[in-house]
């Protein structure tokens, strides 16, 4: 069954996340099955080669930034504490692993050609305007998580803050009159719920936001 954009499959079944369905392979992969971690494989190394080649490495480089990255996560798999930050884990290695390769060529490309270090800083070259390759995928994890924390706080919680994020200056008269609370309860009531959403997500070892 294929994933669609809403989060379910061609039948209409609903399908587990991205993060969920890495997490369930290295869990699969602990308990000594291999396929899922191979299914994983397949899944999510053209991703990974993409961002590795948005941090400037080369066509063959970015392939090996990739195998050593699938080569680390089984070396690593053993102590992995939060399999739910696996797919975090995963973009997290080939950037900085790219940035490795990236930063060791440039080197060389200065002791050959003697240029100034500041023409071959790495990542002069590697900004662009158009979004990274895994931009889309880890802001729809971000979501997901942000929401089922999100469905965690107060009924009370939940209906302030959505009345909240519906206004660039919210009312809180309006709002008061809708939820029953004081004028000036809103505010405190507004920054306790956000306090409370936030230390749910700090405390999600998963949390892929920033």
């Amino acid at each position: 069954m294929t994933p669609t954009a809403d989060g379910t499959s061609d039948l209409g079944v609903a399908t587990p996340s991205l993060a969920a369905r890495a997490s369930a392979a290295l869990t699969a992969y602990r308990a000594g099955a291999t396929a899922p971690l191979g299914e994983l494989v397949k899944e999510l190394t053209p991703m990974l080669w993409r961002i590795a080649r948005a941090q400037g490495c080369e066509r063959e480089e970015a392939e090996d930034v990739v195998q050593g990255v699938w080569l680390a996560l089984v070396r690593s798999a053993p102590t992995i504490r939060e399999p739910d930050a696996v797919l975090g884990w995963l973009v997290v290695s080939a950037r900085r692993a790219a940035w490795r390769v990236v930063a060791r060529r440039r080197e060389d490309d200065r002791r050959t050609t003697q240029l100034p270090d500041a023409e071959l800083t790495p990542g002069r070259e590697l900004r662009s305007a158009e979004a990274p390759p895994d931009s889309s995928v880890l802001t729809a994890e971000r979501d997901r998580a942000l929401w089922r924390h999100f469905l965690e706080l107060p009924a009370r919680c939940q209906q302030l803050l959505r009345f909240v994020a519906t206004a660039d200056r919210p009312d809180y008269a309006a709002i008061a009159e809708a939820t029953g609370m004081k004028v000036t309860a809103v505010g405190i009531t507004r920054g306790r719920c956000l306090a409370k959403l936030r230390t749910l997500l700090d405390d999600d070892e998963g949390w892929l936001g920033a």
